[in-house]
């Protein structure tokens, strides 16, 4: 790595300082981050002697953790020095936001001119971080159509069924009504069938969906904490687009005059 390495991805030195043109001794000194240090179990490393392959080199800086996989894992150890072979003429570039296709071709021309007869290729540091998380990210996009699909046929089936129960005990709502029930009481019986179905299913499907998302979270190092509130609000969102879809047709029955429904053979 170059110079100015370090201050291009801006990471944070928490002892000590980076590599600097200002000491020519630098050729052999080490930059470790946090982890590496505890690993080594080293105190006050500044200033200390190690040995790298057949070459010593003095610890000069400690850096603060920071991630470069992804959060699958934990935080690695890792260290830093300099390298003096500049034949790769791969470069680590930050471009301040709005400047990108200018910059861009300004450092494809400076390519261009260092290194004829080859390609300049490139790729943003965030791109390559957002490939780690790929088949998250399809997961997440195929969820949401088939989430949404699963909860149209849903919907489609209680509402058929709730049509289907409202004729077929036409009668006794009829009857019911007759007897002195009111609307709001006839809605609230009919309803309240289908909500007992409801949170049977509700009841069944949290532990399930808790453990199922438990265990996808423990392939990550760094992770939220589940909480149950989660999985009993999506079951009360759950519960309120089913009464939805049931109450019309209830509110339905409840309506209907009771004379047409007691006529009927």
């Amino acid at each position: 790595m170059g110079h100015d390495f370090i201050e291009t991805m801006d990471m944070k030195v928490k002892e000590g300082r980076s590599f600097s043109r200002q000491f020519p001794a630098d050729s052999a000194a080490i930059v470790f981050n946090e982890t590496a240090i505890k690993m080594m179990g080293i105190k006050n490393p500044i200033g200390k002697i190690i040995r790298y392959g057949s070459t010593q080199y003095t610890i000069i800086g400690i850096l603060k953790d920071f991630h470069f996989q992804s959060f699958r894992e934990t935080v690695r150890p890792m260290f830093f020095r300099l390298n003096g072979n500049r034949s790769n003429l791969e470069f680590v570039v930050r471009i301040a936001s709005g400047t990108e296709k200018e910059t861009l071709t300004m450092l494809a021309d400076a390519y261009a001119k260092f290194n004829p007869g080859y390609v300049f290729e490139y790729s943003f540091l965030d791109t390559d971080f957002q490939a780690q998380y790929a088949a998250e990210q399809r997961v997440a996009s195929l969820s949401k159509y088939f989430a949404g699909l699963a909860i149209l046929i849903s919907c489609l089936g209680l509402f058929g069924l709730a049509m289907y129960t409202a004729e077929r005990r036409r009668k006794e709502i009829s009857i019911r009504k007759v007897l002195g029930q009111s609307v709001s009481q006839v809605t609230i019986m009919l309803s309240g069938e289908f909500a007992k179905l409801v949170l049977i299913a509700i009841g069944i499907a949290i532990p399930i969906a808790y453990l199922l998302a438990g265990n996808w979270l423990s392939g990550f190092a760094y992770r939220i904490p589940l909480k149950i509130w989660y999985f009993i609000g999506a079951g009360c969102i759950a519960l309120f687009v089913a009464l939805l879809t049931i109450g019309s047709q209830a509110i339905g029955a409840a309506n209907k005059n009771p004379v047409d429904g007691l006529k009927e053979e």
